[in-house]
């Protein structure tokens, strides 16, 4: 059954279980799944085959993303990974699901607000360029300097000249990343008309989502035709050898989040790094040292 011949109950359902496949995924280990429902705690129809096999490859991609991770820092590497997409294509997932396993102290994220008054007066680029890596990092920006691409141009916030400027300078400003020894690697997740309504449907409905939706995203509904060709050209005039677009199929979240995952494995060979054996120290005991008791009132009361 296909996602337009699935009846609303159903996506709905399907929309509300997987909001809870998100909070499982911070804890589940790869077993752990089995001995839920051995316990009864999960029954065997939400414990699909489909479930269990996303969550058994979400956490080896994980495992295997932490072994790049450790490859970036040992080989002192520079990794940019722009996510862009329509509102609502699942960009902040996918980067939820990069980022989980990993130290944000080597992976961290950048999500910009609208530029103050004082950027907008500036070199276009140089607020984002503030966020690059240094050697042995890893940047994900859930959107990037793309904006003047996509909203900045449908809503009128660049002129046209500006825009042009965008897209004679952007390849340059790409390829000198790249030269610099930037890894840079750029997605575009890819969702349906129908898929996007749907989904800002869900999150109007969910008092846990509505933050999500800003005035900005109600009107990209209204500028769908509009924002696809702003994409087609932005596709065709920045797609470069340097710093490719990759589209990632994005209406099956859980398959949009693997395949991009898997994908980006693939752009950064890495291998196992060399580490010392860890032993934990004995603790220093010192007979002279009493532990003050905390005071009852600072504790946090135990209500569960």
């Amino acid at each position: 059954m296909t996602e337009e011949t699935q009846d609303p109950l159903s996506r709905i359902k399907d929309e509300i279980v997987d909001s809870f496949d998100e909070e499982l995924e911070m804890q589940l280990e790869e077993d752990r799944l089995d001995e839920l429902v051995a316990e009864g705690l999960i029954s065997e129809g939400e414990a699909t085959l489909d479930r269990k096999l996303y969550f058994r490859e979400l956490f080896r991609l994980q495992h295997e993303l932490v072994r790049l991770q450790d490859w970036v820092q040992y080989k002192k590497l520079k990794v940019v990974i722009l996510f862009e997409g329509r509102d609502s294509a699942g960009k902040g997932g996918a980067i939820k699901r990069v980022t989980q396993r990993l130290n944000p102290r080597v992976c961290r994220v950048v999500a910009l607000p609208a530029p103050t008054e004082r950027e907008r007066h500036q070199w276009y680029f140089q607020r984002y360029a503030a966020h690059l890596p240094t050697a042995g990092e890893m940047v994900l920006f859930d959107r990037s300097w793309y904006n003047r691409a996509g909203v900045e141009r449908v809503m009128g916030f660049c002129s046209p000249e500006e825009l042009e400027e965008f897209f004679r300078t952007v390849p340059d400003f790409e390829r000198m990343l790249v030269r610099s020894g930037i890894i840079l690697l750029k997605y575009w997740f890819s969702i349906t008309d129908e898929e996007q309504e749907f989904r800002f449907n869900m999150r109007i409905q969910d008092p846990l989502k509505q933050w999500k939706l800003s005035p900005m995203d109600l009107q990209s509904r209204v500028h769908w035709e509009e924002y696809t060709k702003a994409k087609e050209e932005m596709l065709e005039r920045t797609h470069i050898p340097e710093a490719p677009w990759w589209v990632v199929q994005a209406v099956d979240k859980k398959k949009a989040r693997l395949n991009c995952i898997a994908h980006l494995l693939k752009q950064i060979p890495y291998e196992n790094v060399p580490k010392p054996e860890i032993i934990l120290p004995e603790r220093l005991r010192h007979d002279d040292y009493h532990r003050t008791p905390v005071p009852p009132e600072m504790y946090v009361p135990e209500i569960y």
